[in-house]
């Protein structure tokens, strides 16, 4: 062999196989998403990021990586033709050309060893970036429009998107760059290989028949016959990976309840509930993976069988040439090292088929919980708008999702230092009427009229983010320059000194605090905030009715221009409130003004 024109032979050759997989790919990639349905899956994930008007890199960086595994190819090409010319050297006993291959091989050594290093770091590359913006894709849909919220409301809504973001894109991202890089090169190797095997095969001769080139007809038989056995056997494993996925995602899910509610299993001595729960999902875990272990059991052994037959396959076939010396010792570990390499690279798709089935398990559930968003940003919204300072309800009528109404034709005009209690029997629709005004409830009608951005809702069960006390305070805004003292003032200002010096301590402060501590943070957030409405719903629910009146004291005089509307049940709240929204619960209602103003609060 020359190896002399090797270069210039291997450079030709890649130009070829890199425009007819480019095109292939092309090709294949639009009839895959035209005509099928994962393949539809794939582009409505993938298509934003490949698309070359956003930007080019994605379609350049993976340009150069099928480059670089083709050349792979090439050099596994190179590497067959050495072992041919090594093992004749051998046969001949010719020791000059035996050292002159010896540096034939450390330069293909090197060559393959650089290439192999700039491929992995382009595919990690590669994904990272891909990871980051299918990331930042899916974080932005499921928050930018409250879809995270609103999807409770969907009859099936998706299950763990904690794990969809975080676990299912890292893995179609990674399993979809292995995948289409292992087809390409599986198919570029086999043609490859073809054509060397072509050339090394003689005639084969069956039952009284001849079969010019038969080993490489016989091969390809085998590979047929085994991959429609291997379809067969492993389809089940889509499903059973499907689950594996869910099972595991919600026995998380299980778990991470008890820590965050830990204290109340506590009180309520529920362990052993708990633990029955927890176990049940387990077993859910254990019973499908044994499933898939019965199934890969019988996919694998299948496998193995077909690859080891596929061993002396070659040998046994090529024998009897070699020993009437019609080929040499070179000529016949090269058939065999071809025939190795075409049956690995014709079983590509037999072998990467569990693969295949987890990652249409990650494609359904991606696509399904991308759907899942659509689907909430679809519901209808209440027509809120944005005019100043204004708070303004105009014949708001709320109903259930099964079209029960709860309020009808509701209106209210709340006036600069005015405060609204909105009060009425359980599950008569307070709480809904504050969900409708901050535009998450999408079964109502009217008018409701608010700030932009200059209002804080204070719920029951406040929301302690994860970081220092000050952040919480501050939440959802950063902390400005000044933020420290004010800070301070505002723990003392709701009864919370002994918070003081932890104020810049980073702990879990939603486990740490009480139900009435984290309700008076709220307060010392609203008072920070300093908005022009603010909406409290039962936010004293965990006070006492000291502090609760001591709370509400305060906004009257740090706030006396705001505009608040509250739900609560206690009559204590009456006297801290201007007008008064009673909710009978049929749909009816009535407001009036409060005669008994707020109490002064002494300087």
């Amino acid at each position: 062999m020359d190896w002399g024109q090797e270069l210039r032979n291997s450079a030709l050759w890649l130009i070829q196989a890199y425009v007819i997989s480019f095109a292939a790919i092309a090709v294949a990639g639009w009839l895959l998403t035209r005509y099928t349905h994962w393949g539809r899956q794939f582009w409505k994930l993938a298509g934003d990021y490949f698309n070359p008007r956003r930007s080019v890199r994605p379609i350049v960086m993976f340009s150069v990586i099928l480059l670089l595994s083709l050349s792979g190819v090439r050099v596994s090409v190179l590497f067959s033709n050495w072992y041919n010319s090594m093992y004749t050297a051998l046969q001949k006993l010719d020791e000059t050309n035996f050292w002159i291959q010896m540096g034939v091989f450390t330069i293909l050594a090197g060559i393959h060893i650089v290439r192999s290093l700039v491929t992995f770091y382009l595919q990690q590359a590669f994904t990272i970036n891909w990871r980051e913006s299918l990331n930042g894709v899916f974080l932005n849909k499921w928050l930018s429009r409250t879809s995270y919220y609103r999807s409770h409301y969907l009859s099936t809504p998706a299950d763990n998107p904690d794990q969809r973001i975080q676990q299912d894109i890292s893995s179609f991202v990674t399993v979809s760059l292995d995948l289409c890089l292992g087809v390409v090169s599986s198919l570029v190797s086999a043609v490859a290989f073809t054509i060397i095997l072509w050339t090394l095969s003689g005639d084969l001769t069956l039952a009284g028949v001849t079969i010019p080139r038969g080993m490489v007809f016989a091969l390809f038989i085998y590979i047929l016959i085994a991959t429609v056995f291997a379809f067969r056997i492993g389809r089940p494993l889509i499903l059973l990976n499907f689950l594996d996925e869910k099972f595991n995602a919600d026995y998380r899910y299980s778990l991470v309840r008890v820590r965050e509610y830990a204290e109340s299993i506590a009180f309520y001595r529920g362990e052993k509930i708990e633990m029955g729960k927890l176990m049940g999902r387990f077993k859910q875990i254990i019973s499908n993976v044994w499933a898939i272990v019965h199934r890969s059991v019988k996919f694998q052994g299948f496998n193995f069988f077909v690859s080891q037959t596929a061993v002396i396959f070659p040998f046994i076939i090529q024998a009897p040439r070699f020993f009437s010396e019609q080929i040499t010792l070179g000529a016949m570990t090269q058939s065999a090292q071809a025939f190795g390499t075409l049956h690995d690279n014709l079983s590509f798709f037999r072998n990467a088929y569990d693969t295949f089935a987890s990652y249409r398990a990650t494609l359904n559930r991606l696509h399904g919980f991308l759907t899942n968003i659509e689907n909430a940003d679809a519901l209808p919204l209440p027509d809120v708008r944005q005019d100043g300072d204004k708070v303004l309800l105009e014949n708001v009528s709320i109903r259930t999702p099964l079209g029960q109404e709860l309020v009808n034709d509701v209106s209210l005009n709340v006036e600069k230092g005015q405060s609204w209690l909105l009060q009425g029997p359980s599950g008569s629709g307070k709480t809904t009427i504050l969900r409708a005004v901050a535009g998450l409830w999408p079964y109502s009608s009217g008018t409701i009229v608010r700030p932009e951005d200059d209002i804080l809702f204070l719920s029951q069960k406040p929301y302690v983010p994860e970081g220092s006390l000050l952040e919480a305070l501050y939440y959802p805004h950063a902390v400005p320059a000044d933020g420290l003292e004010k800070g301070r003032q505002a723990l003392l200002d709701v009864h919370l000194a002994h918070l003081q010096p932890r104020i810049e301590e980073t702990v879990s402060w939603s486990h740490t605090l009480s139900l009435g501590e984290q309700q008076r943070v709220a307060f010392a957030r609203l008072l920070l905030a300093n908005p022009s409405a603010a909406f409290i719903d039962e936010a004293t629910s965990a006070m006492d009715e000291g502090l609760e009146d001591a709370m509400y004291r305060l906004i009257h005089q740090r706030l006396p221009d705001l505009k608040l509307i509250s739900v609560g049940h206690r009559s204590t709240l009456i006297p801290q409130h201007s007008h008064l929204l009673h909710l009978n619960g049929d749909g009816t209602w009535y407001s009036r003004p409060i005669d008994t103003p707020p109490a002064p609060v002494s300087a």
